[in-house]
């Protein structure tokens, strides 16, 4: 059984196509709002997903949204993430063995933009991934309910929460299913792809060096 959480805030513009690409996967669709005024609580109830209220934050969303579920395995999605079809495929090949019960597995990196500033992206994320043993929360994060329990599960970080848990999960238990989950690229184009690549950078060279995460969240905003 496959639990999906999705923490939401304020998140209707991309949801519905979020939910729309999830739920032919899921056994168990859980949304883990934190105080939304939109027309997200609407979207989630279009697509039968158990709205759960949590204390507003990413970390402490994804804390309450695990909390809630009762699948064997578990897949934490952000709400502006949409899975690409032959997602259901690679998950279900990565769950099918009995060994990755002790490993987990991410998405590939992807945006919804054109432009080759986003294809540039995509390859040092992908390289950040080979090398480093570090993707983020966008690239969504499937494993099995004892691994998540074993390790401490999310903690509710108001920053760096994806990090933390990848850290303790280990790079060798690691898997990069050959699926992509397709990203919006809205904050990119706003911000500017170097400038919020860079503050990104910037946030991570922080977390590395000891600075509390609560330091880090006032300096990103």
């Amino acid at each position: 059984m496959l639990s999906i959480v999705v923490p939401t805030l304020d998140a209707a513009a991309g949801l519905d196509r979020t939910l729309r690409a999830a739920t032919p996967g899921a056994d168990e669709l859980i949304v883990a709002d934190g105080g939304s005024t939109d027309a997200t609580v609407a979207i989630a109830a279009h697509w039968n997903a158990k709205l759960i209220t949590a204390p507003r934050g990413r970390g402490a969303q994804l804390v309450a949204g695990a909390m809630a579920t009762s699948g064997d395995w578990l897949l934490f999605l952000h709400a502006d993430t949409v899975l690409a079809a032959d997602w259901i495929a690679a998950a279900r090949h990565f769950m099918a063995v009995p060994a990755n019960a002790l490993r987990a597995a991410t998405f590939r990196f992807a945006l919804d933009d054109q432009a080759s500033k986003a294809r540039r992206l995509e390859a040092m994320v992908a390289w950040r991934c080979k090398v480093l043993g570090l993707p983020y929360g966008d690239q969504g994060l499937l494993i099995s309910r004892a691994l998540y329990g074993n390790i401490g599960g999310y903690r509710p970080l108001p920053l760096m929460e994806d990090v933390d848990l990848v850290r303790r999960i280990g790079r060798r238990n690691l898997v990069m299913l050959d699926a992509a989950a397709v990203t919006s690229a809205e904050r990119y184009r706003r911000d500017g792809y170097l400038a919020r690549s860079m503050r990104n950078l910037a946030c991570l060279g922080l977390y590395f060096a000891g600075v509390p995460v609560t330091t880090i969240a006032r300096l990103y905003g």
